[in-house]
């Protein structure tokens, strides 16, 4: 590594840039700017991605929430490391992490579960996530259902519904210039609080 271009930064400072991105990308992106690729590896070590929504940013780490009995939530228990990327198209953004899982407290599940739509907390309650279904009408009898056990009362959270957090210790910013001539670096956690930034080559 060439220490002359290395540059020094805080998490604040990674987190809080990270944070102005996604509030820009909310004015420009179309659908879901908190819209994420998040990957994923079991046991013996085959990788899956797909898309899921970010909940939560700050120091501490990225929030997402599923269904504990998904592929995403067995591979992560079986394998807690995870990456996830960012894609901006309309701004012409990237941000990647790497790092650790772990699962948030209930509190914070709770916290969530609450905020979400009625539709949707019902929803968590219906679906039986990444298993095999019957058909479509086996969905909505079972949405059905929900819906007429909970009727106007109280949702609380399911057992089998949380969120994991992954704890960075590595993140990526890329910014498309003219020419390809893209903007490209990547920090590297050295403590709980610094990094150090290397610039790539695009």
């Amino acid at each position: 590594m060439n220490s002359a271009m290395s540059e020094q930064a805080t998490t604040a400072a990674l987190i809080e840039r990270f944070q102005q991105w996604l509030v820009e990308a909310e004015k420009t992106e179309i659908n879901d700017p908190t819209a994420m690729s998040l990957a994923t590896a079991d046991a013996s070590g085959m990788p899956s991605v797909r898309m899921v929504l970010l909940k939560h940013a700050d120091t501490e780490g990225f929030v997402f929430y599923t269904n504990l009995g998904s592929q995403k939530a067995h591979e992560l228990t079986a394998n807690p490391q995870a990456a996830m990327c960012f894609h901006w198209k309309s701004l012409q953004r990237q941000v990647r992490v790497q790092g650790q899982v772990q699962p948030v407290t209930d509190v914070e599940a709770d916290a969530y579960f609450a905020s979400r739509a009625r539709d949707s907390r019902i929803g968590a309650w219906a679906s039986k996530q990444s298993q095999p279904m019957q058909g479509r009408f086996e969905l909505e009898k079972r949405v059905a259902e929900k819906a007429l056990r909970f009727n106007i009362g109280a949702i609380p959270r399911p057992s089998f519904w949380s969120g994991f957090r992954i704890v960075p210790s590595v993140i990526e910013f890329w910014e498309a210039k003219p020419f390809r001539l893209h903007d490209r670096t990547r920090y590297v956690r050295q403590t709980e609080h610094d990094w150090q930034g290397t610039p790539l080559f695009p």
